[in-house]
């Protein structure tokens, strides 16, 4: 195929088309997510045209890049959904769930297929014997289960036999908006898909025509008659694409003994390829594209040919001009350019703050325009740090698109029924985020779905749908946000949990409150289930995901109601890149609070504070009682200053607790680049990272959850 693109190209002998795979991989695998997506919320009962139409443009792209490329593993599996697909959106087969199963799994294999051509070649290639086995008998009509309804799927009509063509005679010259009627040798074919895709330009092209198949002379040679107002460079540009010119032999009809015969049992068949055309938009070609007939669409009768009226190509414009739009309104972006980009401009913010802490001793009448200017720069600072912070935030829909197919699976395999319903996709989140917080998701997920949704007759029996819902949302609130997994299930049992924790020598009593029970499933190796499965049961699963979120300076939240459903929020930064924080001073030192994490702050008396056994202090802040970390004794600070004492106090909140921080002063409250500690110098403990202060010096920024389990233990 790379040389039939050199010769419709007019390249070099030495034009190298893997300079292309990357983004034909990239492009491929956007295109089996969409078409994953559209099988899975397509309605068997009343499928529209535009829904199976949608799904047949992506096998059909994903097949014709396949192919240039030399991929025929992946052109032919996605050349066999293209058929099954193509009878569906013509009608002439009842979508059932057999073909969507099938054409998910056509959807995997060809992932798989594409990712060891992606890396070489390396590692076993996929058999899809099978697969194209099953999508050949449903394509013709059979179906596998005895339960589904039956498809009657009429017989292709058998083309009208027409005796091999003389000697060739060069086509007469075309007359412009004319039909002519040609017989076209093409051979001879490295592959049968190559012919295909000929025949798939005059179904995809309004306007180019009507072919039809009639017996070829010679092995590996394709026949095909024709009718067309395009000239004959016009096809051979087009035909480019798929076979070389070479293999091209374009004649009239009318120079063989047959070609009248030909000609006249095409009528009807030509007819049908425009009706079945007259609607869709061509696909892959755009206006003026080589090839592309010239002037208005004509229709396929016998001459004299109408013209059909200029309406009907206008009509596909729209798609193609938004389809140009939506591709130059993006681009590609290397993820470790963007984030080289952050990084510049967190060293921009630091030099922005060194600027600004050094400008405040000046003299405002001397240096007036010095300041004003420097207030400018602080303002654009911010203004472009927020601009490129929004580079790296994607949309939840990217984290949410990847549950309703495994939630199917999973469903099917546990004999359940499931209805997903998500909220807030435009919801939008840092992408380093995003993607560690995608397994923690599937594990909730997967739980709801396992112990939380009943059997359906289960669900009937107490007065509940048979279909249970899981719904996942996203949402902002504050400087975070907030993904919650719901789900109207059984709930959690409050006596079960208790019952197990006991069994475990879990320190438990009565009188704990719900939401103190609803943490012990977080402990390690806790789990309610009364037998181990491949899906869950092992206990693994629910203190990684606290230990993942809390790694994310994030906390989990359960409620729960037994009967009625269950509810687990997770709470998170929206960067891990710059943070709000609130600097505090302990001697000569300044730590940096996550502000998300601050409650309050206030003065404080020695006689407030209480010391219990081996030496831990209380202090007593509006009837609650909290234990307090004296940041001086944490981390060692010496103290050259003897007249500075630790007397303010800030309250600290992180996984559902507080903690009071004793320390010397409140120094202010801005946003700090995070650096990461452990990949520059080594993990810290209670510490989660680190920034650069604006005159230059070092401030740890505290791990206020750490701080928090410190004092619990």
């Amino acid at each position: 195929m790379a040389e039939t693109y050199q010769e419709g190209s007019g390249a070099g002998a030495d034009f190298d088309l893997s300079q292309f795979y990357q983004i034909f991989f990239e492009e491929a695998g956007e295109n089996l997510d969409q078409m994953e997506q559209m099988l899975l919320s397509l309605d068997l009962s009343s499928a529209n045209d535009e829904e199976l139409n949608g799904i047949f443009r992506c096998a059909h792209s994903i097949k014709g890049g396949s192919a240039t490329f030399g991929f025929s593993d992946v052109a032919e599996l996605t050349h066999q959904m293209e058929s099954l697909l193509d009878r569906l959106r013509r009608h002439e087969l009842q979508p059932i769930p057999q073909m969507v199963d099938v054409l998910l799994e056509s959807a995997d294999a060809s992932r798989s297929l594409l990712a060891r051509h992606q890396a070489g070649g390396q590692g076993e290639a996929v058999s899809t014997t099978s697969l194209v086995r099953r999508i050949s008998d449903l394509a013709a009509g059979l179906v596998p289960s005895d339960d589904a309804p039956e498809v009657a799927a009429p017989p292709p009509p058998a083309p009208a036999p027409v005796a091999a063509a003389p000697a060739p005679k060069p086509s007469s010259p075309a007359v412009p908006g004319q039909a002519r009627q040609l017989e076209i040798h093409i051979g001879p074919l490295d592959r049968p898909e190559q012919a295909d895709a000929i025949k798939e330009l005059f179904r995809d092209i309004p306007g180019l025509g009507a072919i039809r198949d009639v017996q070829g002379s010679q092995a590996n040679t394709r026949v095909f008659a024709v009718e067309t107002t395009s000239t004959n460079d016009d096809l051979l540009d087009l035909f480019a694409f798929h076979v070389a010119k070479e293999q091209v032999l374009i004649r009239d009809a009318a120079a063989s003994d047959d070609g009248a015969a030909a000609a006249a049992g095409a009528d009807d068949e030509a007819a049908a390829a425009v009706d079945a055309s007259a609607g869709e938009a061509p696909y892959g070609f755009f206006t003026g594209a080589p090839g592309a007939p010239h002037g208005e669409a004509v229709a396929t009768a016998p001459a004299p040919a109408p013209q059909v009226p200029k309406a009907a190509p206008k009509a596909a414009e729209p798609k193609v001009a938004m389809q140009a739009q939506m591709e130059s309104t993006t681009i590609r972006v290397d993820v470790k350019k963007v984030d080289q980009l952050i990084n510049l401009v967190g060293e921009l913010v630091i030099t922005q703050a060194m600027l600004a802490q050094n400008s405040r001793g000046l003299d405002a009448g001397a240096y007036q325009q010095l300041l004003a200017g420097l207030a400018d720069l602080d303002r654009n600072t911010r203004d472009l740090q927020e601009s490129v912070m929004s580079i790296r935030m994607i949309p939840m829909s990217i984290v949410f698109s990847r549950f309703p197919r495994m939630l199917r699976d999973l469903a099917n395999k546990l004999g359940k029924k499931v209805e997903l319903v998500t909220l807030g996709e435009a919801t939008e989140l840092d992408k380093g985020l995003v993607e560690k917080i995608t397994d923690p998701l599937t594990h909730l997920v997967r739980n709801s779905c396992d112990h939380g949704i009943e059997m359906p007759a289960d669900r009937l029996a107490k007065g509940k749908s048979e279909h249970g819902t899981i719904t996942l949302s996203a949402s902002h609130q504050g400087g975070s946000i907030v993904i919650e997994v719901r789900d109207d299930g059984r709930g959690l049992s409050r006596e079960k949990i208790l019952g197990k924790a006991q069994e475990r020598g879990i320190e438990v009593s009565e009188q704990m409150s719900d939401a103190d029970v609803w943490q012990l499933i977080f402990a390690p190796g806790f789990s309610t289930a009364d037998e181990v499965t491949d899906v869950s049961g092992r206990g693994v699963g629910m203190d990684v995901v606290k230990r993942n979120i809390a790694a994310l300076n994030g906390s989990v939240e359960i409620d729960s109601a037994e009967g009625y459903g269950m509810k687990v929020s997770v709470r998170l930064p929206l960067t891990l890149a710059i943070m709000d924080g609130m600097s505090v001073g302990v001697g000569d030192e300044v730590y940096i609070l996550p502000l998300s994490s601050v409650v309050e702050s206030f003065q404080v008396n020695a006689d407030d504070v209480s010391t219990v056994a081996q030496g831990s202090q209380l202090v007593k802040v509006r009837d609650e009682y909290m234990p307090v970390i004296a940041l001086e004794k944490i981390f060692q600070v010496p103290r050259f200053d003897l007249n500075k004492s630790s007397n303010i106090m800030v309250v600290v909140e992180a996984d559902g607790s507080r903690v009071a921080l004793l320390v010397d002063e409140l120094l202010g409250q801005h946003q700090v680049v995070v650096k990461n500690l452990e990949s520059n110098y080594r993990k810290v403990p209670n510490v989660s990272g680190a920034t650069i202060l604006g005159d230059g010096t070092v401030a740890l920024i505290l791990d206020t959850g750490g701080l928090v389990r410190r004092a619990r233990h």
